[in-house]
């Protein structure tokens, strides 16, 4: 394992930190890694790819399109 010092963290961003930590019952080290990995190992998305891939899934269902009015329908009926 490697050591990294980070010097000169602002403090709003320290007390995020140390508060994301708390949230995730980790340590601040753990929640520093799990950030870098975070952002180290996501994938970007090509938009239109995800989108297409989508459109690609919905063909392969057999569930009708609802209307918009068919959805405001069911919310306001939903609200009675």
């Amino acid at each position: 394992m490697h050591t990294i010092t980070v010097k000169n963290i602002p403090p709003e961003l320290y007390r995020k930190l140390k508060q994301s930590a708390k949230d995730n019952r980790r340590s601040i080290n753990s929640e520093i890694i799990m950030c870098i990995e975070r952002t180290i190992c996501s994938q970007r998305v090509d938009t239109l790819t995800f989108l297409k891939r989508i459109e690609q899934l919905q063909k392969g269902l057999s569930i009708p399109s609802i209307a918009e009015a068919s959805l405001e329908k069911a919310r306001d009926e939903g609200r009675s």
